[in-house]
């Protein structure tokens, strides 16, 4: 099983607003989550609440950041 750090995107019609999750590698953007990390607003391009601890911990167990996911964790000074 693939882990990986990736956005879900939820949020209403034209103001998307994604969670920062980490699924299963299989798994529907917007399917089963194992653990949520963050908000990411992408209108205003910050992060609205995130768990840096949280981000650290799921990569040193083995997760892997999509590309979008690792941008977004560099503008923030999480990795």
């Amino acid at each position: 099983m693939a882990l990986k750090i990736r956005l879900a995107k939820f949020g209403r019609a034209h103001h998307p607003i994604y969670r920062i999750v980490v699924m299963n590698s299989s798994s529907p953007r917007e399917g089963k989550y194992i653990d949520i990390l963050g908000t990411y607003d992408p209108k205003r391009k910050q992060l609205l609440d995130i768990k840096p601890e949280k981000v650290k911990e799921w990569i040193q167990k083995g997760a892997e950041a999509t590309d979008r996911a690792k941008s977004i964790f560099k503008n923030a000074n999480i990795l």
